[in-house]
């Protein structure tokens, strides 16, 4: 037997702040050493952050993240272990995603990134070049200072494996497990039984299937282990990295980590038997076949042994069930765990949050509760970080600490109900409700003084006074009218979050939440700077049907029993009077429903549809309840309103990343914000379907017609079935 411990890890590190990286890599390096390991892998880019986008292009960063690998290399982090090291280097002219990896004070080798995520929110080809040579090793120079510091001039820089001797090691970095020909089929031919995948991977609502498929699936067929390391948590920008570092051996998971916590490392350890790899290999007649005729990929030797003999005293992991978590819990946890991360990190002593009483300012309500929960959680399972942290925000004395989330809750987090004269009593009891259970700091004020001042003024500027629809007033009365309080209710929210520490005798500020869902986003169902308007939003990518969902979960597992009459509730925006004939109504406002809002999303983004390709696809999925033209005139509806509205996605509050089809503009969904909202061309085209499709069905009914009147004359109209028709009305 040839068994070999390995390490993968969940690091959470933040973009630019070497001192807290580095600190992070070698806890990381310390654990797995205590653990045995002779492996240890870090996440992708891990010395500098994934996130730092444009400060890969200052040479500073490249040079720190040298002075980083300088210092562990001086200690004796490496000694006796091979560690998979993430950072920047430039070659030549060239700036590359590395990673680098180490042994025994030394440099074995340098493996650069050769293929590049550059889709949805990733753009490495603006950082990074893609490293194209494959044919053989290059000697890359070290940097003078470490050369000296380290007694070593060079290290190989290219694509390829170390063969140790006993076994054969090899790095696939993130998106090159993705490609269409991933290098661990060629490199598996090649000998490599074990893989080490650094990888900056977001999370994103359902897709951590997707993700250990692919790892499964890289050694289902071919054998072999492979070992996944990723970050977590937020590094400074809309993106959580989730997690979830595991290893695979011959298909199975053996070892994996969470996708959601508070910690800033998690080491995780698999002890595995490489003989198994090769027997599985050698099982294979096609495996044996295809290597044969290999593809020669160029390698390195390195003079250690990494396995170790037989050894009762040594447990060998074995396959474990994935854990997955339920849509409702990734929304509480992901959003959770980032909103601390964007707390402890920000300088701010806690959140205030517009509390309407509807259901999206109170999904983000119990997601603050949420991560209430957590921090006292993992205080109580002795995390010192997080109390330390939690210690400082929630500005404890005499040793003292959170061990109550509501008690916590009360000293970081306040929420307001805004009123109007618009306003219901059942709203502004459902907000109090959600605020008592979830223990913030709640305050309820009226702010139709302020409305009233304001509208003083403008009568007095214009001579005008506007009313609402329901009271004679036009559009654009009616428009302005509800603008007005949406936008007090934001300036009043910044104020209080400002001023608020201070009448509590309390330093910092507060970080004011949004609460506008995808869907909203996507439609412009909201007003430009008005309550969704915020520091940060936990929900801006999150749609209407999933935190319906998420309310009704955690009504019942956070403990918050109001959400469920929160989620039974009809959404309303209540900015217009309400009547006994009339009562605002949010999808009778935007004309479309919330689930129509999500189909024409993913249409839109996901399936990159234009108007005239959502209309066809929309024929064949609503075409079983609505005709042609009732297609089309939503479809032109929604594009009318997206089109008009899509200005605002340019001034959206950042928001965590959780959904595909997110219109988020700034690096997500990038699509020019001034648009001809007639769309001109593309709607006569889909008149024109339309009139086709029309035409069609004219003449399949007269065809159906006079097959009907054939079929009566040779059965001499004794019960004859028509053909053909289709038409539930056309049998006789």
């Amino acid at each position: 037997m040839r068994l070999l411990k390995v390490a993968t890890c969940n690091l959470n590190q933040w973009a630019m702040d070497f001192d807290c990286n580095l600190k992070n890599i070698k806890d990381s390096i310390s654990k797995a050493k205590e653990a045995g390991a002779v492996i240890r892998l870090g996440p992708e880019l891990e010395v500098t952050g994934y996130g730092c986008e444009d400060h890969f292009l200052e040479l500073d960063t490249v040079n720190h993240a040298w002075e980083c690998l300088k210092d562990i290399l001086l200690g004796d982090w490496t000694e006796g272990i091979l560690c998979s090291i993430g950072m920047p280097i430039i070659k030549g002219s060239e700036r590359y995603n590395c990673q680098v990896l180490c042994m025994n004070r030394k440099i074995l080798m340098i493996r650069p990134k050769m293929w590049l995520a550059n889709d949805g929110n990733y753009r490495e080809l603006r950082w990074f070049t893609a490293w194209k040579e494959k044919q053989q090793f290059e000697e890359f120079q070290l940097p003078h200072e470490i050369s000296e510091a380290l007694s070593q001039k060079s290290a190989p820089f290219g694509y390829g494996y170390i063969q140790f001797m006993d076994t054969a090691v090899a790095a696939e970095v993130c998106e090159e497990l993705f490609t269409p020909m991933p290098p661990h089929a060629e490199l598996a031919l090649n000998g490599v039984e074990v893989f080490l995948n650094a990888s900056g991977s977001h999370h994103q609502l359902r897709k951590l299937d997707l993700r250990l498929r692919s790892f499964i699936g890289a050694t289902h067929y071919r054998g072999g282990v492979y070992i996944y390391s990723n970050h977590q948590g937020c590094d400074g920008g809309r993106l959580y990295y989730d997690g979830c570092a595991c290893v695979v051996i011959n298909g199975d998971v053996v070892a994996q980590g969470s996708q959601f916590s508070l910690k800033d490392v998690e080491v995780v350890v698999a002890q595995i038997d490489l003989d198994a790899v090769a027997s599985f290999r050698g099982s294979v007649s096609s495996f044996q076949e295809q290597a044969s005729g290999k593809t020669k990929v160029p390698s390195i030797t390195a003079p250690y042994s990494l396995c170790q003999p037989f050894d009762l005293q040594i447990c060998l992991s074995s396959p474990l069930k994935i854990q997955y978590h339920s849509p409702e819990e990734e929304i509480a946890f992901g959003p959770g765990c980032w909103l601390w991360d964007y707390l402890r990190r920000s300088g701010a002593s806690g959140f205030l949050l517009p509390l309407s009483g509807g259901a999206d300012s109170s999904s983000v309500a119990a997601i603050v509760g949420c991560m209430c929960q957590l921090v006292v959680r993992e205080i109580a399972n002795g995390d010192e970080q997080v109390k330390a942290d939690a210690i400082r925000i929630g500005q404890y004395t005499d040793g003292q600490y959170p061990t109550d989330s509501k008690e916590f809750a009360n000293r970081i987090f306040y929420t307001i109900y805004m009123g109007t004269e618009n306003s219901s009593e059942a709203t502004r009891s459902r907000a109090k409700l959600v605020a008592n259970e979830i223990g913030s700091w709640h305050l309820d004020v009226g702010i139709d003084v302020v409305i009233s001042a304001l509208l003083t003024l403008f009568e007095k500027l214009t001579g005008k006074r506007p009313r609402y629809k329901v009271d004679g007033g036009s559009n654009i009365e009616n428009l302005g009218l509800q603008n007005i309080q949406a936008r007090i209710r934001m300036v009043l929210a910044f104020m209080l979050a400002s001023l608020l520490p201070w009448v509590h005798n309390k330093s910092g500020f507060y970080l004011v939440l949004g609460s506008s869902n995808v869907d909203e986003g996507l439609r412009g169902y909201l007003t430009k700077y008005d309550c969704s308007s915020a520091d940060i939003n936990p929900i801006g990518s999150i749609s209407k049907q999933d935190l319906r969902a998420f309310l009704r979960w955690a009504a019942v597992n956070l403990g918050y029993s109001s959400l469920a009459d929160v989620e039974a509730a009809p959404p309303t925006a209540e900015l217009e009077p309400i009547r006994s004939n009339y009562s605002q109504l949010d999808e009778v406002d935007m004309g479309m429903t919330y689930e129509e809002l999500s189909v024409y999303g993913r249409l839109r983004k996901i399936f990159r549809c234009g108007p005239v390709s959502m209309f066809k696809n929309l024929c064949y999925r609503w075409g079983t309840r609505l005709t042609p033209s009732e297609v089309a005139d939503k479809v032109k509806h929604f594009f009318k309103y997206y089109s008009i509205n899509r200005h605002k996605m340019t001034v959206l509050t950042p928001s965590y990343h959780a959904e595909s089809y997110s219109p988020e503009d700034n690096r997500f969904d990038l699509r020019q914000f001034l648009y001809n909202a007639g769309w001109p061309y593309q709607f006569r085209k889909i008149d024109q379907l339309v009139k086709n499709l029309n035409g069609d069905k004219v003449a399949r009914i007269e065809s159906d017609e006079r097959k009907l009147a054939q079929a009566s004359a040779v059965g001499g109209g004794m019960g004859v079935v028509a053909v053909g028709s289709g038409d539930p009305k056309a049998g006789i």
